[in-house]
Formats: structure tokens, C-alpha cells, sequence
């Protein structure tokens, strides 16, 4: 069966990571993503060590089940291409800054006068209608403004730091993809269009706040900012005697649980955090508790205990550690396949799980414009017409030789 958004056809204009992690989403479900590159290719084609340039991991994970179109925008006859895909599809996605978008003739005024029905999507750092309107955005900037650099130093006491992931970016991803497919069953409710603003800052901050905003929620607030147990710095991996182990303790039952496997009745009759209640405001000691017993086993023995007695657990693992786990091999999540030029490369698999109109893996993301003479011929184009725009520069196709 095809993927649930079969028939959907979304021209994308996203690059780096933001909106490609937005439309892989889509793309996965079935939609048919025809991804506009500039002559020099989406950024994230170069991190890596690919054994092809251009084809670096990130882009390949970002990037599958779509195709390649790579136009030169700043020529007319470029924008006359975007529009006249445009006028055929369902949504229209980019995350550039909207002034720049507008100024190539590609807004949504534009769009939407060669196809009025059209969902418009777009992605971009700051709320457009603020005084941060028109500034560039990158994730560490974002982290920075959304206060969860500061989150990290709050938690270890030491100076801020940006997480270790693209977390602005992929979370703002994920609300663009949310929002288009809002917009899509409103279209199919109604007939109208509509422009989709997803701004990157107001997303995370919306992210963090939901649990950070704590007793400010209350006004006057009735206490502090932040959320104690995720800021508490004793909330990391525990140290086990050969690793690490994560163990939660939560409710009354596995407090209770872990108190008598170990023999510890002296803690299990502490006030401070005796009940649920007692734990939701102390939870540091508990941490403190955990980290200060772990040493005395090992990873795996822990494992066991907290298995027996019904106690939330798990194995710390690092990146490589990650490939391994049984439970991500057993459920098929990661898988090697050959890529035409690539070799064996391995794919993440989507985390969406349909019934009835299953996630499909249809082809590895492609070389820059590759795509670009097929996708013309079924917009209209003849072959004349393709080849002129290639030869003139309007269209760009890079054709690498496949291995044998």
C-alpha cells in the first residue's frame, strides 16, 4: 500500500537542515518532494567524508525518498520553473528569510496567484512580525536566545553550553511539518490555502517553557523558573562499577521496590522522600541516593535488580554503542543498502509505524539536480526546452558515473 501522503506533491526549497528534516517526514509518507537546490547544492551535501563529493552522510539522512531539481534562482527563467511546479502541487515549502524569498518573486502572493489553493510553508528565525523579524538564524544562535544554553549551566554549575545536536533545527522541523499537514486537512475540508509561519525561536522556546516555565506560570509567580529536577545537577548517568546505568524512580512502587532489594528500610521511611509527593520536590536526593549506591555493581547487575523489582532502566551508550543495541537491530531500525554510487550506506528508519498505509523507502537522496530533466518532462517541458535551460545554466545536472 502506498504511504499515507501518496498524491501529495510538495515542491521544496528548504536547504541545511531545518526544512529537509521537515520534508524527509513527509517524503517518507509518500509525498512526492521535489527539492530545489542552488548551482552549489545544499549546504550539508559537504560535511563528511563521503567516498563521492557531495553526497555527505547528513544530506543522504536527510534526504532520501525526494528528488533532486537544481536551478539557478537568480536568473527568471529559474523562478518561472519554481512557479510553474508550483502552479501542479500542494505545498510550497522554503526556510529562507522571507524578504529574500519575496525579493526573487517566489512569496506567497506569488504562488498563490498561480495556484490559490496552494498550502505555503515556510520556516524562518524569528517571528516575522517582531523586531527580530529580518535577522539570520542558525541553531547555536537560537539555543542561545531560547535560553537553553543557559539551561546547561544551570544544571552543571558551569558556563554555558550548546547541546550537542541540531535540536533548534530539528524541533523547528518537525512544527513545519505539523503545520503543513494542519494546513492540508484544512484544504481538504474547505478548498482554501493558507501560508504556514513557523519561526525557529518561538518553537524551542515553547519547547523548554512547557516544563521550564514552572512557577512563573502563576502571576505574581509562586516560585522560581525551571524546572528543579531536570536543573538538579546530580540528574545524570549514574556510575556503575565497569559504566554507567540511567535509573528513574518514580512512583511510590519502585521507591518502595528499590528500598527493599537493597535492604535500605531507613530510606524508604525518609520524610523527604518517603511519598510520590515528598520525591516531586526532592528529587536531588534520590538522584544523589542512586549515584552515591551505583558504584557498588556493575551496569549489568543493575540491569538485572531493576528488571526483578520492575524499576525503570537503562544501559548507557554511547554513539558506536547506539549501532549495537539489540533492541534498535531487533526492531529493524537501522538497514544497509546500496546506494548507486555510495557503496553500502545505512539508513535510519522513519519512527512512524502506519497500519494501513505503511512508510515505504523508495531511493537514496540523489546527486545535485539529477532529478532535474524528469521532473521538467512532467511539468511540460519538451526536451528542447530541458536541454536549452541546461545548456544556458538555468538548470543544473550533475551526472556521476555509477559503479559497477
Amino acid at each position: 500500500m502506498p504511504g499515507p501522503l501518496d498524491g501529495i506533491r510538495i515542491v521544496d526549497l528548504t536547504a541545511v537542515v531545518s526544512g529537509p528534516f521537515a520534508t524527509l517526514h513527509l517524503a517518507d509518507m509518500g509525498a512526492d518532494v521535489v527539492k530545489i537546490e542552488p548551482p552549489e547544492g545544499d549546504i550539508m551535501r559537504n560535511p563528511g567524508s563521503p567516498p563521492t563529493k557531495g553526497m555527505g552522510p547528513i544530506f543522504l539522512a536527510a534526504n532520501r525518498n525526494k528528488k533532486s531539481v537544481c536551478l539557478d534562482l537568480k536568473r527568471p527563467e529559474a523562478v518561472e520553473v519554481v512557479k510553474r511546479l508550483a502552479a501542479s502541487a500542494d505545498v510550497f515549502v522554503h526556510n529562507n528569510r522571507p524578504q529574500a524569498i519575496e525579493r526573487l518573486g517566489l512569496g506567497y502572493e506569488d504562488i498563490r496567484a498561480v495556484n490559490p489553493g496552494i498550502v505555503y510553508a515556510y520556516c524562518l528565525g524569528y517571528k516575522r512580525s517582531g523586531p527580530y523579524g529580518a535577522k539570520p538564524a542558525y541553531d547555536d544562535l537560537v539555543q542561545g536566545a531560547s535560553g537553553a544554553a543557559m539551561l546547561s549551566a544551570r544544571a552543571s554549575g558551569g558556563e554555558p553550553r550548546f547541546m550537542p545536536s541540531l535540536i533548534v533545527d530539528k524541533t523547528s522541523g518537525l512544527h513545519l511539518a505539523m503545520g503543513i499537514l494542519g494546513a492540508l486537512v484544512h484544504r481538504e475540508r474547505t478548498g482554501q490555502g493558507q501560508c504556514v509561519e513557523v519561526p525557529m525561536l518561538e518553537a524551542i522556546t515553547s519547547f523548554w517553557l512547557t516544563e521550564h516555565l514552572y512557577d512563573a506560570t502563576y502571576e505574581p509567580p509562586r516560585g522560581q523558573i525551571g524546572y528543579p529536577r531536570l536543573l538538579n545537577p546530580h540528574r545524570r548517568p549514574a556510575p556503575s562499577k565497569d559504566g554507567y546505568v540511567c535509573i528513574l524512580i518514580v512512583t511510590d512502587k519502585h521507591w518502595n521496590s528499590f528500598c527493599a532489594g537493597l535492604g535500605r528500610e531507613d530510606l524508604r521511611t525518609d520524610p523527604r522522600i518517603a511519598t510520590t509527593a515528598a520525591r516531586a520536590n526532592n528529587q536531588h536526593v534520590v538522584q544523589q541516593i542512586v549515584n552515591d549506591l551505583a558504584p557498588s555493581r556493575t551496569t549489568a547487575e543493575w540491569l538485572a535488580f531493576c528488571d526483578a523489582h520492575d524499576i525503570p532502566a537503562m544501559p548507557v551508550n554511547d554513539l558506536e554503542g547506539v549501532l549495537e543495541d539489540p533492541h534498535l537491530n531487533a526492531t529493524g531500525f537501522f538497514t544497509t543498502r546500496e546506494h548507486p554510487t555510495e557503496g553500502p550506506v545505512r539508513s535510519l528508519a522513519s519512527p512512524f509505524d502506519f497500519s494501513e498505509t505503511p512508510i515505504d523507502f523508495r531511493h537514496h537522496a540523489g546527486f545535485l539536480g539529477a532529478d532535474g530533466p524528469d521532473v521538467l518532462g512532467a511539468a511540460g517541458y519538451s526536451n528542447a526546452e530541458i536541454a536549452d535551460l541546461e545548456a544556458r545554466g538555468v538548470m543544473k545536472v550533475v551526472r556521476p558515473a555509477t559503479k559497477s
